[in-house]
């Protein structure tokens, strides 16, 4: 298949639709994504990996590990997901996504193996949009020889189809509530869906903070006999210092006085924690072998990019889209605007989709906000901005509705004066949207117009 035929035939089975043949999509369990694998030459045992997984932080730590590697001189593959923009943004070889040619080669492989395998009934199912993206990525690494990858869970974890992989080392980040229909409706719930990805004798990585949640990752560690990193018992951090949003710190071994001078380019406090996970999952692959001094993790995580999680657009005024999707997010963003920017006055541009905790969000974003422009991504499982508008009336007295994310975000921009900030948040797919758009809005005389009188 061509590219442009490869990307709308994913799109019909992330909107679990039929596939072709009428085949039924399977929502959950691994035998799909085993099968699949194995037939395409088990891919995925052919470099070495790590596989994160986490509630909050699981892809800026994914983005910072592989930037790590790369600075150590490995040629790294990452797979990540939701896209933001473009699907090839998911498997990225040397830290740049895949070119559509050999996107759609991996997708035309992938495809012709799920053929075989339903005709002789290996397959009871087609597999899922996820499936297929995991096995793409598994079949894009093997074949660009890549030295190392790494892998972040979907979602949860114990089922998710990254979860036949064995990884060099296995990290878990922060663990909060989100999917909860999926995972469980209480913290010890969603970490044992988590700490699924913990392998017999592995090595384990976890940044989780809830007493209940270290609890659960323990005792599975425990139970494989697999070797428990907690960070907050193994590192040290200090001399924290914040220059506009960004932090700097030393971090160093809690038995060791060698410390590690980090420069971090992705904004908010939380993103301390995330890169002092990357130091220990690096350091425990060094202890395994691989080429990674600490002046390539220093180096690896000042070069660390990771799009749409607090990333500044402009200036005057500040605009800033973040994918603040669950609560635990909600919180970091509301430190953020409390650590950066009490006594400016906050435009929210908020859009989500219909399975998130919306009411505990915006409880938490709406007041502080100086107005509150409801919006809706372009996506089918969105919330319609009046809907939205119905469900948190009363949380601000103080908001409109923008159906459209663009209009939505050029009515923030025309009400926020050049001292004041604009931040677009929600839905990850919203903040896909208004990157797509604010690429091209240049073009836009009266857009160029506007920014020029803010300037």
């Amino acid at each position: 298949m061509t590219y442009d035929e490869a990307v709308p035939y994913l799109m019909t089975l992330g909107k679990e639709l039929a596939a072709p043949r009428q085949a039924r999509v399977q929502k959950f369990g691994l035998e799909n994504i085993s099968t699949l694998a194995n037939d395409l030459g088990a891919p995925h045992r052919a470099q070495p990996c790590a596989h994160i997984a986490g509630t909050n932080g699981k892809g800026s730590t994914a983005a910072m590990l592989d930037s790590i590697l790369r600075a150590a001189g490995l040629r790294s593959g990452l797979y990540t997901s939701p896209h933001l923009e473009r699907i090839n943004e998911r498997i990225r070889v040397g830290g740049e996504e895949i070119p559509d040619d050999e996107f759609a080669a991996s997708f035309t492989r992938v495809a012709e193996a799920i053929e075989r395998l339903i005709a002789s009934g290996a397959l009871a199912a087609h597999p899922t949009y996820f499936e297929c993206l995991t096995a793409m990525s598994f079949d894009a690494f093997a074949r660009a020889e890549v030295d190392f990858a790494v892998y972040e869970v979907g979602m949860g974890g114990r089922l998710d189809a990254t979860n036949i992989i064995m990884p060099e080392v296995a990290v878990i980040t922060q663990i909060d509530f989100d999917h909860e229909d999926y995972l469980g409706h209480s913290i010890e719930e969603i970490a044992g869906e988590k700490a699924g990805i913990i392998k017999p004798g592995g090595w384990v990585v976890s940044a989780a903070e809830r007493p209940e949640a270290r609890a659960v990752i323990a005792r599975r560690a425990t139970e494989l006999d697999a070797r428990l990193v907690e960070i907050d018992g193994a590192y040290r951090i200090s001399g924290l210092h914040s220059d506009g949003g960004c932090y700097r710190a030393s971090v160093s071994s809690a038995h060791s006085n060698k410390a590690i001078r980090l420069t971090l380019p992705l904004p908010g406090s939380f993103q301390v924690r995330n890169a002092v996970t990357a130091v220990a999952a690096a350091r425990l692959l060094a202890e395994r072998g691989f080429p990674i001094t600490d002046e390539a993790i220093a180096r690896g995580v000042a070069a660390v990019r990771w799009p749409g999680r607090l990333e500044r657009l402009a200036e005057r005024p500040a605009v800033f889209l973040d994918g603040t999707h669950n609560p635990a997010g909600a919180r970091e963003l509301l430190a953020f605007w409390e650590e950066n920017f009490a006594g400016r006055r906050i435009f929210l541009v908020y859009g989500a989709m219909r399975d998130k905790a919306v009411d505990e969000i915006a409880g938490l974003l709406f007041p502080r906000a100086d107005r509150v422009i409801l919006t809706s991504p372009r996506q089918s499982r969105s919330i319609s901005a009046p809907l939205l508008a119905e469900m948190t009336a009363h949380l601000s007295s103080n908001f409109e509705v923008a159906a459209d994310p663009s209009a939505a975000l050029e009515r923030a921009l025309e009400l926020a004066g050049p001292g004041d900030a604009v931040f677009a948040t929600g839905s990850l797919y919203l903040v896909g949207d208004l990157r797509c758009y604010w690429v091209h809005r240049s073009a836009r005389p009266a857009v160029a117009q506007i920014s020029a009188q803010r300037g």
